[in-house]
């Protein structure tokens, strides 16, 4: 079946505190898609983020981002005064987010409704912590201690609770008991507000393609609670780390710095955790996109310590044998492979054996200097395009820094001599809509028809990334009919 949707991080979305969340906006954008004609919401990690802002470098891979919690929702339970909201300072500016004032203000409002909160606690709260509890008490525990260490990573942690000793564990569950109920308290409501916003997509015919990271962050409670999963010495200090090697777009590679996974323990244990992780995203996501779908094949290993990711080397990952336990054990799942960038045979091959479909980028596509497999005629149907990702330029961006000669060719593929600039992307929309991909997606900043400074994220660079808001009012009924025609027009409806 063809099928079309909007790539759109929640915090993107318009709302009244200063970063999208699952506010009403966020039901007016799941309207705003079904008016449209749209099927599929792509959204970007939902995990709490930490230095950098990063949804790929998150404190958790099971928890969700306390940011994104909605505050009204909030006062109309009576958590929380409007008042109290209304008076902190959201930062100044419509259309980007201020991550340091958002932290300053959301997490004292978050405590407050938790304080009134707990003097009548819900009775779904004891079964949250029976459902969730084989992730949720680690990760409650590990921010009431990070927070107890004035935010320092757990590496820098005190030995006891650095290296989890029973007795040192015990010690800060009970010495911190009010601010582990509270990191809980924020996951709780998270995925009841979540669960909501998923229903009512899924009730409109929508439905959500939620994005998994390939690794976890070093500073996170996946890897301070489960030290036998990733390449850690008997100090749980990393002994090599995740990136990529030197290309054309960095000369000194991309240092991620993510902990690697110790895959032979992992096949030992019959990938229990993966299957955890896995199941716990199909709970919160109706499709689930795997990032570095590469790293499957193979990953690239940097000692621990480099300063760039040129002395690394790549590593066998755990291939077929992952994927094969998934099905076997969780069934067939709808799964989006990341496999852009550059691909070996046995990338391929693993791809093919998956079944899952791969992506394809626009933007990639036009180098006037060689055939590129991310033309549209070199498509099969089971593949996702794109115009671009979040790790692109928005069209209007990427068309106008085009080399002549790449520019050339990109009109000639369209065969568009005449378009003024201001429409092009639509020309590009156009392309991605009519290709054989079964699923299209157009990410929202290119149906606006915005500049670069509505990118989400340059890769290998620090601040100004994932900042960018829609401005309130964006959505239009006449963007919806024409979105919705060209969706029909190319049977995608």
């Amino acid at each position: 079946m063809r099928t079309s949707g909007v790539l759109m991080p929640v915090s993107s979305l318009p709302s009244r505190y200063g970063i999208g969340c699952f506010s009403k906006e966020a039901y007016e954008f799941v309207d705003f898609l079904k008016e449209s004609g749209q099927s599929r919401w792509q959204i970007l990690p939902l995990g709490p983020t930490g230095y950098g802002d990063s949804p790929y470098q998150s404190f958790s891979t099971f928890a969700g981002n306390p940011y994104f919690i909605d505050l009204e929702q909030l006062i109309q339970e009576g958590l929380l005064d409007r008042k109290d909201c209304q008076e902190c300072d959201w930062g100044t500016q419509e259309e980007q987010i201020d991550y340091e004032k958002i932290y300053q203000g959301r997490f004292p409002l978050l405590k407050k409704a938790h304080a009134a909160w707990r003097q009548n606690k819900p009775g779904e709260w004891a079964a949250f912590l029976e459902t969730e509890g084989y992730w949720v008490k680690d990760y409650a525990l590990y921010m009431a201690v990070k927070e107890a260490f004035e935010g320092k990573s757990w590496s820098e942690w005190e030995e006891g609770i650095r290296v989890r000793r029973p007795e040192a564990v015990k010690a800060y569950e009970e010495k911190l008991a009010d601010q582990v109920e509270f990191w809980g308290f924020t996951q709780f409501y998270f995925q009841k507000q979540w669960k909501k916003l998923k229903a009512y997509a899924n009730q409109n015919g929508v439905s959500v393609i939620g994005d998994i990271p390939i690794y976890v962050a070093l500073d996170s409670a996946d890897t301070w609670a489960n030290p036998k999963l990733f390449q850690l010495d008997e100090k749980n200090i990393p002994v090599k780390v995740a990136g990529c090697p030197p290309d054309g777009f960095s000369a000194t590679g991309q240092l991620w710095g993510n902990p690697l996974y110790a895959w032979e323990y992992h096949k030992k244990t019959g990938y229990a955790w993966w299957l955890q992780r896995v199941r716990h995203c199909f709970q919160l996501y109706d499709i689930m996109r795997i990032d570095h779908f590469r790293g499957f094949d193979e990953y690239y290993a940097i000692p621990y310590g480099e300063k760039t990711a040129e002395n690394g080397a790549w590593e066998a990952g755990p291939g077929m044998e992952l994927f094969a336990a998934i099905r076997e054990r969780l069934g067939e799942l709808p799964i989006i492979a990341e496999d852009l960038g550059f691909l070996t045979d046995s990338v391929r091959k693993l791809l093919a054996d998956s079944g899952y479909p791969g992506m394809k980028v626009l933007q990639f596509a036009f180098d006037s200097r060689e055939e590129s497999d991310y033309l549209p005629h070199n498509y099969e149907r089971n593949a996702v395009v794109y115009t671009g990702t979040h790790d692109n330029d928005t069209l209007q961006g990427w068309y106008r820094a085009l080399e002549k000669e790449d520019k050339e060719m990109a009109l000639s593929y369209l065969n568009n001599q005449a378009t003024v600039d201001e429409e092009i992307h639509w020309d590009y929309i156009c392309l991605a809509m009519r290709s054989v991909a079964d699923t299209c997606i157009i990410p929202m900043q290119d149906y606006l028809g915005l500049g670069g400074s509505a990118r989400i994220n340059t890769p290998s660079t620090l601040g100004g990334n994932w900042c960018w808001r829609m401005k309130q009012g964006a959505l239009s009924g006449q963007l919806a009919k024409r979105i919705s025609r060209i969706t029909s027009v190319c049977g995608r409806a």
